[in-house]
């Protein structure tokens, strides 16, 4: 890794490097910061907690402190929380300049047109960092609670100082989850989409200082936040798709640390994690875990999930998810009465093919059955 002044950055912006704990490029940061000062356009590729954040803010920055004049740059980010942490870098590694930022967020798609940009994707077979330990546990569907409810309370006996993310599919689950480990005195808070802004980034504040240990969250916690303090990454269930495994685990073991990465894998999940394996050129590990005491607790832990539900049915939870479905069709663009009709007529469409072929099926069974009499008869 090269030192930051050989890269053609400011002494200014070397020393507030310093001061943070920066002294030396990383691969991304080293290939990419030169071609971006030198005006390109600029896509990089690398692996998360590799610290491509930085690599285009120190850039950005120097540029500005340049020339500052007027609206100087404009980041896109895919979730809201990232948003703000980006501008967070931006202050501090900027707080010499005195610069001002703006955050918008909302839920409009943007595009933009590169000009023959310069791309630089990192060279590892691996997707995700040699400092995790990746591993897996085969379980039961309905088991699964319980083997989650043994894991914090390992883990929280061994090292209370330890922070833990769990990543789950719905915002359902997610709202459950959480009150069933708060139910077993687990410090425990939540992030989903069906929260208010204001309340998400209280939360996630109250994760990265330490007040709560446990967050529970769906994927928009999985794109991009860096909270140094995460030990453990545990997948409540099996990310369909490799990239959503990547995000997920790649909150843990950030800048050169180590993590543990745990996936809850049932019966049904087995090809998806043949799927993770292949892209991540890596094999899985299985986690140990004694069954007879996860047997143990197993009619609690269900009993107390049965309550959480009842509880939170009586919320109108599912209601309020209805009413954010059609916030966010308005906010697309779309008829979200057009789109529900959309949806039945599909519905329709898919239940008389259904019906259709099971009257084929049908009619083929009753050929075969009188032909098979024929051939009884004679």
């Amino acid at each position: 890794m090269s030192e930051l002044s050989a890269l053609g950055l400011s002494d200014w912006l070397v020393k507030q490097c310093r001061q943070l704990g920066i002294s030396r490029a990383t691969p991304v940061q080293e290939n990419c910061m030169p071609a971006i000062l030198q005006g390109r356009d600029c896509m990089g590729c690398a692996k998360t907690g590799s610290g491509k954040t930085a690599a285009f803010v120190l850039p950005v920055l120097q540029k500005l402190s340049e020339d500052p004049y007027g609206i100087f740059c404009l980041v896109l980010t895919p979730t809201r929380e990232l948003a703000y942490q980006i501008a967070e870098q931006f202050r501090v590694l900027g707080k010499p300049l005195g610069l001002r930022d703006c955050i918008i967020v909302g839920g409009m798609g943007n595009s933009i047109a590169l000009n023959k940009p310069f791309f630089w994707e990192s060279k590892s077979e691996t997707r995700t960092v040699e400092e995790l330990d990746q591993r897996y546990i085969l379980t039961p569907e309905k088991v699964k609670d319980a083997y989650l409810v043994h894991l914090i309370q390992t883990f929280t006996d061994e090292h209370d100082d330890w922070s833990i993310i769990i990543f789950t599919n719905t915002c359902k689950n997610c709202q459950i989850l959480t009150m069933m480990l708060r139910a077993f005195n687990f410090p425990t808070i939540s992030l989903h989409s069906m929260m208010k802004q204001k309340q998400r980034f209280a939360n996630l504040a109250k994760f990265k200082s330490s007040v709560y240990k446990i967050l529970i969250a769906t994927d928009v916690a999985a794109r991009g936040l860096d909270i140094p303090t995460v030990q453990v990454v545990i997948n409540h269930n099996t990310p369909g798709l490799p990239k959503i495994y990547i995000h997920r685990v790649g909150r843990t073991a950030r800048a050169g640390r180590n993590g543990v990465s745990i996936t809850l894998v049932t019966q049904y999940d087995i090809h998806l994690v043949h799927s993770i394996e292949e892209h991540t050129q890596t094999k899985l590990k299985e986690y140990p875990v004694e069954e007879e005491e996860v047997l143990q607790i197993l009619t609690q832990v269900n009993v107390t999930r049965r309550e959480c539900e009842i509880k939170l049915e009586s919320t109108d939870f599912d209601e309020k998810k209805e009413i954010n479905k059609r916030k966010q069709l308005i906010l697309e663009g779309k008829d979200p009465d057009l789109e529900a009709k959309r949806k039945a007529e599909l519905e329709k469409i898919r239940s008389q093919k259904k019906k259709f072929k099971e009257k084929i099926q049908e009619n083929i069974q009753k050929q075969k059955n009188q032909t098979d009499r024929k051939i009884q008869s004679n």
